[in-house]
């Protein structure tokens, strides 16, 4: 039987992002990932505590919207 902690580990990925490695993913200021966050335009972030994470699945579906998006216009 699999403990608690390995069923929860096996639907998270290995590491949170930080607004920092948005910022270098998208090789944009950092400015720009929080104003991103402040206008619900960027990818979907969720605050631990004080910090701001971003899940890389969610961040892959953003792109890939982006991208329908942007093949649509």
């Amino acid at each position: 039987m699999e403990s608690a902690v390995t069923t929860l580990r096996a639907g998270l990925p290995d590491r949170y992002l930080t607004p920092d490695d948005i910022a270098e993913l998208f090789k944009v200021p950092l400015e720009t990932v929080y104003q991103w966050r402040k206008k619900r335009t960027g990818p979907p972030g969720f605050r631990v505590g004080k910090h701001v994470r971003y899940d890389p699945a969610a961040v892959r579906a953003w792109v890939a919207q982006q991208i329908s998006l942007d093949i649509a216009a």
